[in-house]
């Protein structure tokens, strides 16, 4: 199924979904160890960035120092659409939150502070509202 290209459609449509929970953005090096469930693995000269939910982060001892939410634009984008990842993120920037956005290939996931979640969402059901 091809996703949607048509940058008004996607920003009507994004209905935006919040996983329960506590993320985080860590590193390893090498192979994901036995026993984590990433929801984004990165692979980067570096290590192996892994996102992953706080507790399996710290049951295994692994270092991060961001706290995120893990939101879920539960519109169909096309990898090639134009204009979304920009919108949503001058959105959450002109609000003042960071916005870390990873594209899957039927849906973005946002990250954002997760003290900030709620605030997120209201911001971009108003960004929705506005297209």
């Amino acid at each position: 199924m091809t996703g949607e290209r048509d940058l008004q459609v996607l920003l009507r449509g994004m209905r935006p979904e919040l996983h329960q929970g506590r993320y985080v953005f860590t590193s390893v090096s090498g192979a994901i160890p036995p026993g984590l469930a990433p929801v984004v693995t990165v692979a980067e000269p570096e290590g192996l960035t892994l996102v992953l939910r706080q507790e399996e982060a710290d049951r295994t001892g692994l270092a991060y120092d961001y706290l995120a939410a893990w939101i879920t634009l539960r519109v169909h984008s096309a990898l090639d659409a134009v204009g979304l990842t920009a919108a949503v993120a001058t959105a959450l920037a002109d609000a003042g939150l960071s916005c870390n956005v990873v594209a899957g290939f039927h849906h973005d996931h946002l990250f954002v502070p997760h003290e900030a979640a709620d605030e997120a969402l209201r911001h971009l059901g108003e960004l929705a509202d506005r297209a």
